[in-house]
């Protein structure tokens, strides 16, 4: 089979984040694939009901495109993980499989031409980068996975194992769900430490709006990606880039799960991926 050809530049988002020169970041969009139906066009996501054939070639097209804009060194080899929407970080290497069984929503290397990739659609997908391009990270922030502590449990693995302090680093967080779509329940305010009966008499909080349902329903709409960055800053990264893209709203460019979801029941839609990773030299 001849190979497949890296997808188009304007397919892909590039970070435009203080990362230095020898570190590669991109998050696809739903163009430049061959996927069908709720699935078109560069679905990444194995296990939500497209044709396998289809995922492939995808697959390989965001293979072909882990390198630096415009070409140059070889790509980097991607690890898929098994998110599963906790807290579990892993470190990647030169001998890790492409697809890893263990559950885990988040991963970080050292090792240079080794890509961690997180998927998502409509949940944020956070990259980190130590200053001196000795490590990078992926992490995967679905508000289980935000409230759980994934972004502590990546940026802890850099400082103890990867020897980057947070203040060394630089983070970029990637197109999510906006916070005018993101509807949720007490539950998710609990999960953040927040107080619901608050809200129900209008007091509000910083990162949930009240907004209750015609009925009466108690409900809120959460800012994801605020949630993040507060994390972060509390964690102490040096700096931090958000692209602000909802995932929900631009249809043309953005899988989105609560979207899709309703539009074809019993469909999950499609996924896209981030990834980040050391040039090789």
């Amino acid at each position: 089979m001849a190979a497949s050809a890296a997808l188009d530049e304007d397919d892909v988002l590039r970070p435009a984040w203080p990362a230095p020169p020898n570190v590669g970041g991109l998050m696809t969009t739903r163009r430049g694939g061959v996927s069908r139906g709720p699935w078109a066009s560069l679905n990444l996501g194995r296990s939500v009901g497209d044709d396998a054939q289809a995922v492939a070639e995808n697959r390989r097209r965001f293979s072909a495109s882990l390198c630096r804009a415009g070409g140059g060194a070889a790509p980097a080899r991607p690890v898929w993980l098994h998110q599963v929407h906790g807290t579990q970080v892993l470190e990647l290497g030169a001998d890790t499989p492409e697809h890893v069984d263990e559950p885990a929503d988040a991963a970080w290397t050292r090792t240079p031409g080794i890509a961690c990739v997180v998927g998502a659609a409509d949940c944020l997908p956070v990259l980190l980068a130590a200053r001196d391009g000795r490590a990078v990270a992926a992490a995967h922030a679905g508000w289980r996975g935000l409230a759980g502590g994934v972004l502590e449990a990546t940026v802890r693995a850099l400082a103890r194992d990867g020897g980057v302090e947070p203040a060394r680093l630089v983070a970029w967080l990637g197109p999510c769900i906006g916070a005018q779509h993101f509807e949720v329940g007490a539950d998710v305010l609990r999960a953040f430490g927040a107080e619901p009966a608050s809200d129900e008499h209008g007091a509000g909080t910083r990162f949930f709006r009240y907004t209750p349902r015609a009925d009466g329903t108690a409900r809120w709409h959460a800012d994801l990606r605020a949630l993040a960055h507060d994390r972060l800053r509390r964690l102490g990264v040096g700096a931090i880039t958000v692209d602000p893209p909802c995932t929900h709203a631009d249809e043309l460019r953005f899988f989105s799960f609560r979207r899709d979801s309703a539009r074809h029941p019993g469909c999950a839609g499609g996924r896209m991926a981030a990834a980040v990773w050391i040039e090789r030299g």
